[in-house]
């Protein structure tokens, strides 16, 4: 989702003052465990107390709302970056400072179900896919060929 500096400013407001942010997903950089249409909800957090496996929502320089794992930080110079990556993509995103980070996700609605990020299910799908990089291959190859029957 495309947005402005502006808007950016008022999310980062909004989630503050109510303490969560509720947005459908876009796009299918997190299958199969964030799907286009489900509802994410983020709640603010401290960039420094991440986990490895989180999933965040940040700003990106591109000007993109994007929700991706965290995966590290890392030190470029004198500057803490933030590195990122979708499920299925096969590379990291451009490493984001922490003022670009909107939240942390606490769960997801999808359909008639609500998975919560500290449930068991998200744990082990964080895990399996920090730990096997070849299944995001997978994952994309499939998608790849899911989307072309579809067209």
């Amino acid at each position: 989702m495309l947005i402005d500096h502006n808007t950016f400013t008022l999310l980062k407001s909004a989630i503050k003052k109510h303490g969560w942010l509720e947005l459908p997903a876009y796009g299918n950089s997190m299958f199969p465990f964030i799907e286009q249409g489900n509802l994410c909800r983020f709640a603010p957090c401290e960039p420094f107390q991440l986990k490895k496996g989180d999933v965040i929502l940040f700003y990106s320089q591109a000007g993109q709302l994007i929700a991706h794992r965290f995966v590290k930080i890392k030190r470029i110079d004198i500057q803490l970056l933030f590195l990122l990556k979708g499920d299925t993509n096969l590379c990291f995103d451009q490493p984001i400072g922490e003022d670009r980070i909107l939240g942390k996700l606490d769960s997801i609605q999808k359909q008639h179900k609500k998975v919560t990020s500290d449930h068991f299910i998200a744990y082990i799908w964080g895990k399996v896919i920090l730990t096997f990089p070849a299944f995001s291959v997978i994952l994309r190859k499939y998608l790849n060929r899911k989307l072309k029957v579809q067209y």
